[in-house]
C-alpha cells in the first residue's frame, strides 16, 4: 500500500533491504504512484533497470509521470504481480536482483471517492484495483448468502460482529453505495469510543475479496523466489495479519532444508532451502513515520534473500 505520493511507507527501510546496485535488475510489483520505484532507480543509477507492475491504470499513469526522468531504464506494464514469471520472460530477464511487493490498497485509491474504497465518501460500492475486473463490492454485498457474508467479514476483516453485520446487510438489500452500507453497519455495531470506525473491518474484508488479494500473494511468492538471482532479495510490506502470515510462513518454509532421514520418508520431495530469512521479526514504521502518516501504523516489512 503506497501510502503517500511523497514518501512511501517504510521508504528508507525498503532501499536498505533491497540494496539496489548499478547494473542490477529490480521489480516493483505494486507500483502505485512510483515512490518506491523512484528510490530504487536512484540507488541503482546509472544503468540499473526496473520493471513496474500495477493492475490500476490510474496508478500506472501517475507512476509513468513520476518515473519519466528514468526513461530507458523503466519497463511498465498494466499487469498483476501474479503474472511475474510471464513478465520476466517477456523482457528476456533470466533473473532479478530485488523484488518489492507493497500489498493492499494505496492512498490514491482510498482518496479517490468514486472508487468506493473508503467509507468516508459516498460512492458506488466498487473497490476494484482493476476497473475492468468482473466483480465489484456491490456484487458481493447483494449476491452472497448471509452465511457467506458473515464468513467473509469474519475471516478477512477479523470482525467479531460479522454475523450481526451480515444479517443486517441481507435485511437491508439492495445496497449500492458506501454510505448505505456504512449506515447499516453503524446501526448494529455502534462506535462506543473505539479508535476504529465500525465499518473499517467490513470494508477491508470486501476489498480483499473483490481483488482476491490473499490468493494473489500466495500465487506471487513462489514466482518471486524463482525469479531472484543468487543473493537477490524480496521485500514484502503487508498491512493485514493474514497477508503477513502468508509471507512469514512462505519465507520460513523456503528457508528450511527438507531432507529425509535414513530409512524414512517423511517428506514427499526432498529439497534444499532456497531463501534465507533476513528478518525473523517484521520491521515496522517508526513512531515519527506513524505520526506523519497514520495509515502506515499497521505496516510490516519482511525480507528474504535467495541462497
Amino acid at each position: 500500500m503506497n501510502t503517500s505520493p511523497h514518501q512511501p511507507v517504510l521508504y528508507q527501510e525498503i532501499i536498505h533491504a533491497l540494496q539496489p546496485k548499478p547494473g542490477g535488475r529490480y521489480v516493483d510489483g505494486t507500483l502505485g504512484a512510483g515512490g518506491h520505484a523512484r528510490g530504487i532507480l536512484e540507488a541503482c543509477a546509472p544503468d540499473g533497470q526496473l520493471l513496474g507492475l500495477d493492475v490500476d491504470p490510474q496508478a500506472l499513469e501517475i507512476a509513468r509521470k513520476t518515473l519519466a526522468p528514468y526513461e530507458g531504464r523503466v519497463h511498465l506494464a498494466q499487469a498483476s504481480y501474479t503474472t511475474l514469471a510471464a513478465q520476466l520472460t517477456r523482457l528476456g530477464w533470466d533473473g532479478v536482483d530485488g523484488i518489492l511487493l507493497d500489498l493492499g490498497a494505496s492512498s490514491m485509491q482510498f482518496d479517490t471517492p468514486e472508487r468506493g474504497f473508503s467509507f468516508q465518501y459516498d460512492a458506488p460500492l466498487d473497490m476494484r484495483f482493476d476497473p475492468h475486473a468482473p466483480q465489484t463490492a456491490a456484487d458481493i454485498v447483494n449476491g452472497y448468502s448471509e452465511r457467506e457474508l458473515a464468513d467473509l467479514i469474519y475471516e478477512y476483516g477479523e470482525e467479531r460482529n460479522a454475523r450481526k453485520i451480515a444479517h443486517a446487510i441481507v435485511r437491508a438489500r439492495p445496497l449500492h453505495t458506501t454510505r448505505q452500507l456504512v449506515a447499516v453497519i453503524e446501526a448494529v455495531s455502534p462506535r462506543r469510543g473505539e479508535r476504529l470506525h465500525p465499518a473499517t473491518r467490513t470494508f477491508q474484508a470486501l476489498r480483499i475479496a473483490v481483488n482476491d488479494e490473499l490468493a494473489s500473494v500466495r500465487a506471487a511468492l513462489p514466482q518471486a523466489a524463482a525469479g531472484l538471482r543468487s543473493g537477490g532479495r524480496i521485500a514484502v510490506i503487508s498491512f493485514h495479519s493474514l497477508e503477513d502470515r502468508i509471507v512469514k510462513e512462505f519465507f520460513r518454509e523456503q528457508s528450511r532444508d527438507l531432507i529425509n532421514p535414513p530409512y524414512e520418508r517423511i517428506y514427499e520431495e526432498e529439497r534444499k532451502a532456497t531463501l534465507k530469512e533476513i528478518t525473523r521479526k517484521p520491521i515496522t514504521p517508526s513512531e515519527e513515520e506513524i505520526r506523519n502518516n497514520p495509515r502506515a501504523r499497521s505496516a510490516k516489512l519482511r525480507i528474504a534473500e535467495k541462497i
